[in-house]
């Protein structure tokens, strides 16, 4: 069973196979944990970038990770929080499965990610992580190489939620 965990901190500065980029559609550099990334791996990984041609909601697209510990860099676009009745939570959702499917295909061993969409995109941090709780756990309960999965979150109260989100549920 992977050890699923939570942290505050720069998620470029991860020792794990695989950092995930919470990206704008272009995959061409935007702000926040997507700018942080572009600068820590240096200029090579926006040419292999701007090769992709982009990445639609919802799906993912892998790179090296160049100048970062991290070996690869799993970019994902999440949703921009139209006030939840615009499919945010399957777009989201769809975000994590489509990272842990691409880590799966490479024999990603450890991945972090950062709270998709919470931050510029304004999705409410307390429903994103329970959604990116929810759907790693159901992910690794099926067949997976994957045995880290590290919730890198930049502020203390992010922190709080998913530390209550990884809670164990009690049982009945």
């Amino acid at each position: 069973m992977a050890t699923l965990e939570a942290v505050q901190g720069d998620i470029t500065t991860m020792r794990v196979d695989a950092i995930v980029n919470a990206a704008n559609s272009s995959l061409m550099g935007g702000g926040g944990v997507d700018a942080a990334i572009h600068r820590a791996a240096g200029p090579e990984l926006l040419v292999e970038c701007a090769a992709l041609g982009g990445c639609p909601t919802g799906e993912a697209r892998i790179t090296k990770g160049y100048r970062l510990p991290a070996s690869y860099v799993i970019h994902t676009v999440g949703p921009v929080w139209r006030g939840g009745t615009a499919g945010e939570s399957e777009l989201l959702r769809r975000c994590y499965e489509s990272c842990l499917d691409l880590a799966g295909a490479r024999g990603i061993r450890s991945i972090a990610f950062p709270s998709i969409s919470t931050g510029a995109y304004g999705y409410p941090i307390q429903d994103g992580c329970r959604i990116a709780v929810r759907t790693v756990r159901d992910h690794l309960r099926g067949p997976s190489v994957i045995e880290l999965v590290r919730f890198v979150c930049f502020s203390r109260r992010d922190l709080s939620f998913y530390q209550e989100a990884l809670r164990p549920v009690p049982g009945p």
